[in-house]
């Protein structure tokens, strides 16, 4: 899922408005008067274009105001980090500070490493962190990552595609009674699926996971149990939102097909990123809507997280309180809010995403962002487990088998099976 594109329209858009107020640091979170003594910090990480740069700025900025840090920073395309980071566990050459995707954070503090953060960094810090993001850097008994952007998930719709259907763009559905007879309708006015689903695994299997969990949790059901060691997804919640995507798909209301045709302009809604927000902003292909993912009228709202979080693998004392230091003012509102509106990450703390400052920021240049941020009480975090690669592929390929008419309980029952195989072999 790339987000380059919404990087650079956010920077334009913000112009060249924030890094003093990085180099001032912000309010007491940043803990500046009781910092480290002299520190280099090695830093990993996988960021490029607009994002590279405004971290770069900043890390320069802190160092201006840190005398004693100094900051390297190393960029390592995401699709090495983990395997350049085992190899580095083994020859004991970790860096400092790796930033990566959240769901690798089990399996980066599978190398024995990670540093337990919780004293290094504020208990005002972790209070004002939303708590879901919390959940992947939680390792028995330890915090092993600090969060530090932030996406969800929200509805996208084509304006266009319901005001032909003779429906009102500015009042989309809200649950999934409404949006099945708006799909209805707009099929057989227009010819075209109402609404597009993730129904295709792929090799990794995980846009059909992550797109089907929000299902599973308006439900009312849970993924996984609560220490990660069976499935839980196959309950009654999970059986209401497994026949809710087949009977969306057998009414010809979804498309079974290749992921994007909503994108092209040929469906007239889908579950997509913050990120295309800003993507389609400059030229956007049709007249779009942003809202709520419609859930079910005995539900509640939710969507899936993403974004980055920091690990700490110093081994010196004196480098984790650097590390933390700096993490804690990465964090810090200030450069929170600044880092967001630079890049088009959400914010991964309540008092920025609530703030009056950056709430006008996204409504002066890109309230169609606004839904998104809005989602940010209801997202819910995948299971933090190192096994959940191949747990989320054996649960797409069950799923695909149930759209292509395989019975719905007989689909859960063979997911259930086999990722409990799967969790029982770690």
């Amino acid at each position: 899922m790339t987000t380059k594109s919404v990087r650079a329209v956010i920077a334009a858009a913000a112009g060249i408005a924030v890094l003093t107020t990085a180099a001032c640091g912000g309010s007491s979170d940043a803990g500046s008067d009781a910092g480290p003594a002299k520190a280099e910090l090695t830093v990993w990480h996988y960021w490029d274009g607009n994002n590279a740069d405004t971290f770069a700025a900043m890390a320069k900025a802190y160092e201006g105001a840190h005398a004693g840090t100094t900051i390297k920073l190393v960029n390592v395309p995401g699709a090495d980090l983990l395997t350049k980071l085992q190899a580095a566990a083994q020859s004991r050459t970790l860096p400092d500070v790796v930033i990566g995707d959240l769901v690798t954070v089990p399996r980066m503090a599978q190398t024995g490493k990670a540093v337990d953060l919780k004293s290094l960094v504020p208990e005002s810090t972790w209070s004002d962190i939303y708590p879901e993001m919390l959940k992947f850097g939680q390792q028995d008994g330890k915090q092993v990552s600090v969060p530090v952007s932030s996406n969800t998930m929200a509805w996208m719709y084509n304006k266009t595609l319901f005001t032909k259907a003779g429906l009102d763009p500015n009042k989309p559905p809200q649950t999934w009674d409404e949006l099945k007879a708006a799909s209805a309708t707009i099929r057989a006015k227009t010819g075209m699926p109402g609404f597009e689903l993730f129904t295709t695994p792929g090799a990794d299997g995980e846009g059909v996971t992550w797109n089907f969990q929000v299902s599973l949790w308006q439900a009312g059901g849970e993924f996984l149990n609560d220490d990660n060691t069976k499935a839980a997804f196959n309950s009654e919640a999970g059986k209401e939102a497994l026949q809710y995507w087949v009977d969306l798909v057998k009414t010809k209301d979804s498309p079974l097909t290749q992921w994007g045709e909503f994108e092209k302009g040929k469906a007239a809604s889908a579950q997509e990123g913050s990120w295309m927000a800003g993507i389609w902003k400059p030229k956007p292909p049709f007249d779009f809507g942003v809202a709520q993912i419609p859930y079910p009228s005995n539900g509640k709202p939710a969507t899936n997280m993403g974004g980055e979080q920091a690990v700490v693998f110093a081994a010196d004392k004196n480098k984790q309180k650097a590390a933390g230091a700096f993490l804690t003012w990465f964090v810090d509102p200030a450069q929170s809010e600044s880092w967001s509106e630079k890049t088009g990450f959400l914010p991964v703390r309540k008092t920025v995403a609530d703030s009056s400052t950056y709430k006008d920021f996204v409504k002066t240049n890109l309230p169609e962002l606004q839904p998104f941020v809005d989602a940010l009480p209801t997202a819910k975090a995948r299971p933090a487990t190192p096994l959940y690669p191949q747990v989320s592929l054996a649960f797409a390929k069950q799923v695909e088998q149930a759209l292509h008419g395989k019975p719905v309980d007989k689909a859960l029952a063979d997911a259930e099976s086999q990722v409990n195989g799967i969790l029982a072999a770690k």
